[in-house]
């Protein structure tokens, strides 16, 4: 099974993360699509001068629906006080496309009132979110069978 890991990139910490997260799922055995690793991040790509701001922006995101086309399961990383904006562009694709939409959220930090997230962004994953490592590695390796 392919997992594209949609999660913010735009920092040190963000970007060790994700790295750190996708080398676990690596481990249990799955393909993986990390848009920072896999695709290229843009403020490093457009600094490198090999193309223009518009081609770096245009790239990145062809080649990332395309990823998304052709994963089975999307990981959306959540923590944050709301989630990022292109990690939920990329769930409303997966979810539209059919895929395998899974939440992992290990910040209490959420955007209304009650503590819950967005609505439409909790509805991508039925409502379910994973909170730890252990219940999400246990829920993976049910679906890979």
């Amino acid at each position: 099974m392919y997992i594209y890991v949609a999660a913010p990139l735009f920092n040190e910490m963000e970007r060790e993360r994700n790295t750190k997260f996708n080398k676990q799922l690596k481990k249990l055995g799955f393909k993986t699509y990390l848009p920072q690793e896999d695709g290229g991040v843009a403020y490093d790509m457009i600094k490198e001068g090999k193309m223009s701001k518009q081609e770096v922006r245009q790239y990145l995101f062809d080649t990332d629906y395309k990823a998304v086309q052709e994963s089975d399961i999307i990981i959306c990383l959540l923590d944050g006080r709301t989630p990022d904006e292109g990690t939920c562009i990329e769930l409303g694709m997966a979810y539209a496309m059919g895929k395998i939409c899974i939440a992992y959220k290990t910040d209490s930090r959420a955007m209304d009132q009650n503590g819950d997230n967005n609505v439409m962004i909790d509805g991508c994953f039925n409502h379910k979110i994973y909170t730890n490592m252990k219940d999400l590695t246990k829920y993976l390796l049910e679906i890979k069978k």
